[in-house]
């Protein structure tokens, strides 16, 4: 019980999570939209990712080659724990991974509404574009 409590409170213990909780508070998200609202890149983000769910505090799900993940709610102590922690965290700390979040799914939603009627039943890829801030757009303009 006490290594499974300090499994937990460590992967509280580091900002990334935090910010990742705080936006997972918001609802489930996929791994390529995390990668946008922290700027980060993907083997960093599934690191924390990681931590979070060997922790319990979120759990993921497949959906084709993408997964999503949300904060775990089923058991009481820990959505009580990640509730009483991110109600500290202020929401100017995050503004501006929610901005980027929010930037990167309208992007992504346009970039869905630009495809094809005739391609719609194919998986979307939209996950597949570079994330990075090295790179110039996380998802390309229907313009390019």
């Amino acid at each position: 019980m006490v290594e499974e409590l300090l499994t937990i409170l460590k992967a509280l213990s580091e900002e990334t999570r935090l910010r990742i909780l705080k936006l997972l508070e918001g609802g489930e998200l996929c791994v390529c939209d995390i990668m946008a609202a922290l700027d980060m890149i993907q083997p960093k983000v599934s690191f924390h990712l990681g931590v979070l769910k060997e922790a319990g505090l979120i759990k993921d799900r497949k959906e084709g080659r993408w997964v999503h993940y949300r904060i775990e709610e089923s058991d009481l102590f820990r959505r009580f724990l990640i509730l009483s922690v991110l109600e500290r965290v202020h929401e100017d700390a995050v503004a501006h991974d929610t901005k980027r979040l929010h930037e990167f799914l309208q992007r992504k939603k346009s970039c869905v509404k630009n495809i094809q009627p005739s391609l719609i039943s194919l998986p979307r890829q939209t996950c597949s574009y570079p994330m990075h801030s090295d790179n110039q757009k996380a998802i390309p303009d229907a313009n390019d």
